[in-house]
């Protein structure tokens, strides 16, 4: 998994709200080139966050599509969440003063030989000792 991508459970997210047109096609973009390329990494807690997320938008997915498009994503290389992960994003977080959630993202990236986060929560440009965040949507947030 080495020098790959780790999507942020938002680039998911975005790619099925139909009331962010304009961030669901850089996030539908993005997906496909990623799977294309084979350059792509996610984690349990983002699957976890999707479903939830999902179900929540303005125009949820159903439970069917929720569950169809969470096996879609399953299918991907997917890291899970093991003790140790959880036990250095506790230090990650206080080291780089961000929230455990984000901290157990960056943490599981690192593991999985991710150079690259695609986030939109993180801050944009950020290396975190190797690890450095990219906001595919920056150009659209400025628009």
């Amino acid at each position: 998994m080495t020098g790959s991508a780790f999507f942020d459970t938002n680039i998911l997210v975005y790619a099925e709200d139909k009331d962010e047109p304009e961030k669901r096609a850089i996030a539908l973009r993005l997906l496909a080139d990623h799977i294309a390329s084979n350059d792509i990494v996610l984690s349990a807690q983002v699957l976890n966050e999707f479903y939830v997320n999902v179900r929540r938008l303005k125009r949820p997915l159903g439970a069917a599509q929720a569950l169809s498009a969470l096996e879609q994503l399953a299918s991907l290389p997917v890291v899970p969440v093991t003790v140790d992960l959880v036990v250095a994003a506790a230090a990650a977080s206080e080291k780089y003063r961000v929230s455990y959630w984000d901290a157990l993202i960056l943490e599981t990236a690192r593991a999985a030989g991710c150079t690259t986060v695609l986030s939109e929560d993180l801050s944009d440009g950020q290396d975190y000792d190797g690890v450095r965040v990219e906001n595919p949507f920056r150009a659209a947030r400025r628009t």
